[in-house]
């Protein structure tokens, strides 16, 4: 579900359902053409479509970072923790061109870059894999 899609009255109704928070980072350096932008966009959408399809219910999308800043795993980990203040339980990060220092997000609950994941699993077990991932978040 989209954060776009919620209401006050609907949020207070879903939120004990709604226990999943999913930042999109999209790693825009700025340089891109219209082209190359709508491109990384579009990866990044068939990258969430693995977590917000089959777990929809259960997960939030909010909105995305699209660029790239110094320090920018400090800057996710600050949000994280606010969401968390927020009401939510998990907060997992996902981006299809974006690297994270991992070390420097501890209030992350699970962080999904593509590039880690095509060098664990074949590109058809990347659904898979990401499912087990969100999975085992949520038996911690």
């Amino acid at each position: 579900m989209k954060f776009s899609e919620m209401t006050q009255d609907s949020w207070a109704e879903l939120q004990l359902y709604l226990d999943t928070c999913l930042i999109p980072y999209t790693a825009l350096k700025g340089n891109q053409s219209p082209v190359e932008a709508t491109e990384a966009l579009e990866r990044l959408r068939d990258f969430l479509d693995l977590v917000e399809i089959p777990f929809k219910g259960r997960i939030m999308t909010y909105p995305a970072f699209h660029f790239e800043i110094p320090e920018m795993s400090m800057a996710l980990n600050t949000v994280c923790k606010q969401l968390k203040a927020s009401g939510f339980k998990y907060v997992v990060i996902m981006s299809s061109d974006g690297l994270l220092e991992g070390e420097h997000m501890p209030d992350a609950d699970l962080i999904l870059l593509r590039s880690d994941v095509v060098q664990k699993v074949e590109e058809n077990e990347i659904p898979r894999y990401i499912g087990e991932k969100i999975r085992e978040l949520w038996k911690k």
